[in-house]
């Protein structure tokens, strides 16, 4: 792994997305009041109890509050979110189909030569509604270190010898593994799931050893025992879980990967229902009830505009592209 590069890309990843929060303007005009005036249906595109339902529930819950029509999650997992992502992109865009993706979206142009949507054509960015740190976390009944720096040092004597689980191959999970093992020079063996749900309760039932998790999905389970925290990635430790130190203070000053969540309409939807859909899942994200939520994952809503948003997302495509040419990560 070449950090220098690494590290550029981070830094120009961070004056992108700078220089857009400064140049927001206002948010998509209030739409007209009819919408929603059925169920709407959200999209996840993995299995039920992974990080990106640790969001969508709680925002479906304060949606149909607010509004009077259900938010309907349908879970669609499989091939590392692809499969339910292609689901939504050949959706009728009336405004009553939305789609939640991730980061893992950002990174799938990358490991899936094939893809039959683009993310950046074939959809509406509407919404990013959570940012999460990555977290290290390990079975404390197969991994009995107790710090990350016995944890490194066992790693370092037995190659091969310990297994992590992800969302499935070309996902947030699964690269985070892959620069942790360039970074630390490490080997440890990648065991892809169809989503972040399974591959958490295969590591609490302690059939894979660690996992490299969005923190909104192990945070509850953290803080009940079953699972144990070695390491935040990034520069600084999240104030849900400020015991846990941060990779930058552990010596991985380039180990910064965020899981983020987002909401996305197909392309055609209606300018009228996308803003509409805009303003409903921001005041759903604003209730008392989510902010809780988000607070206890250690999670932010985003102030982006869907405008802003959707440079993100290009901006991520290509900065993810870089990781995987540089790590040789490949599908499994």
């Amino acid at each position: 792994m070449n950090q220098d590069k690494i590290e550029g890309l981070s830094r120009r990843s961070v004056l992108r997305y700078a220089a857009a929060g400064l140049a927001a303007g206002p948010l998509l005009s209030q739409a007209q009041s009819g919408w929603p005036s059925k169920p709407v249906t959200l999209i996840v595109p993995f299995p039920a109890g992974g990080g990106t339902d640790a969001f969508a529930r709680p925002l479906s819950a304060s949606f149909s509050k607010l509004t009077g029509k259900q938010l309907i999650i349908d879970n669609r997992g499989g091939a590392g979110g692809t499969l339910g992502a292609s689901i939504a992109a050949k959706a009728q865009p009336d405004g009553y189909t939305l789609f939640m993706g991730a980061v893992h979206h950002t990174i799938a142009p990358s490991m899936y030569p094939k893809l039959d949507y683009d993310i950046e054509k074939d959809f509406v960015p509407l919404a990013l509604v959570a940012t999460v740190p990555q977290v290290l976390v390990v079975n404390p009944k197969k991994v009995t270190e107790g710090d990350f720096k016995s944890f490194l040092e066992m790693l370092r004597r037995n190659p091969g010898k310990l297994n992590y689980g992800s969302a499935g191959s070309g996902t947030s999970h699964h690269l985070a593994g892959e620069l942790f093992k360039q970074q630390t020079k490490t080997f440890i063996t990648h065991i892809p799931y169809r989503g972040a749900g399974p591959a958490l309760q295969d590591l609490i039932a302690g059939n894979v050893d660690m996992m490299f998790d969005g923190l909104g999905s192990s945070a509850g389970h953290i803080k009940g025992g079953r699972i144990k925290a070695l390491m935040v990635a990034g520069t600084k430790r999240n104030a849900a879980f400020p015991d846990v130190p941060c990779a930058a203070e552990l010596g991985l000053p380039d180990y910064t990967v965020q899981t983020w969540y987002g909401v996305w309409a197909p392309k055609g939807t209606p300018a009228d229902a996308a803003a509409a859909a805009v303003a409903e899942i921001r005041k759903a994200g604003a209730t008392p009830e989510a902010k809780a939520v988000w607070a206890n994952q250690g999670a932010e809503f985003s102030d982006m505009t869907p405008s802003q948003f959707g440079q993100f997302v290009s901006a991520e495509v290509k900065r993810w592209t870089q990781v995987v040419k540089l790590s040789g990560a490949k599908l499994d």
